[in-house]
């Protein structure tokens, strides 16, 4: 009778033991959960940006990671170079503020490119010609996979005369680095190495 005894206080210890341990196992569990929940809760939060409308209301916007936006905003960058760079009045001033915008997003080739287009009279011919220039680009093809990264503008080039239009296609490449963001660069890119691969007459128009 006394090892029956015994042996029912040992049995019990055991299922205490084994309750023990489960209940243990459920604390582990539930705790990893919660602090999981918590970091993932904590994740989503700072992905949103609360703005205050003019001090009142509160309006929730979505914050976006700015690396999804960084190619929309080369090809814009590459994209406004090239409408300053080669969209051209008969002015001098107008000519000189457009370049003076171009060069804060591109390196010293472009001014190099600009300089020898200049000692050739080409801007001279502009303004006693009374003839002006407009762009329209394309297409902006960048390549993402390698840095720096190389692009490639196809674009046409009007030059527009009293008597004619001249219809020209320009394709130019260049290499993008990153650069610090300003008012006079947005986007925060620098165009190197500005090379015109080529610039040649489609079609005279006569007006």
């Amino acid at each position: 009778m006394e090892f029956k005894t015994l042996r029912n206080i040992e049995n019990s210890f055991s299922q205490i033991r084994l309750y023990a341990f489960v209940f243990a196992v459920l604390c582990v569990g539930i705790s990893g959960y919660a602090v999981w929940e918590s970091y993932r809760f904590a994740e989503l939060q700072r992905q949103k940006v609360y703005v205050l409308d003019n001090g009142k209301s509160l309006m929730l916007a979505l914050a976006q990671d700015a690396s999804i936006n960084r190619p929309v905003e080369a090809r814009e960058h590459v994209r406004r170079f090239h409408e300053l760079f080669f969209t051209l009045a008969p002015d001098k001033n107008a000519i000189d503020n457009n370049m003076k915008r171009a060069f804060n997003l591109a390196d010293k080739s472009a001014f190099d490119y600009y300089k020898d287009l200049a000692e050739k009279g080409y801007y001279n011919r502009i303004i006693s010609g009374n003839v002006q220039q407009r762009l329209e680009v394309d297409s902006v093809v960048c390549d993402f996979e390698t840095y720096p990264y190389a692009v490639k503008t196809y674009s046409k080039q009007f030059i527009i005369r009293s008597s004619n239009v001249t219809k020209r296609n320009l394709v130019t490449s260049c290499y993008l680095v990153n650069s610090v963001r300003s008012d006079n660069n947005p986007q925060g890119f620098n165009i190197e190495k500005f090379t015109v691969l080529e610039n040649k007459d489609l079609e005279i128009i006569e007006r």
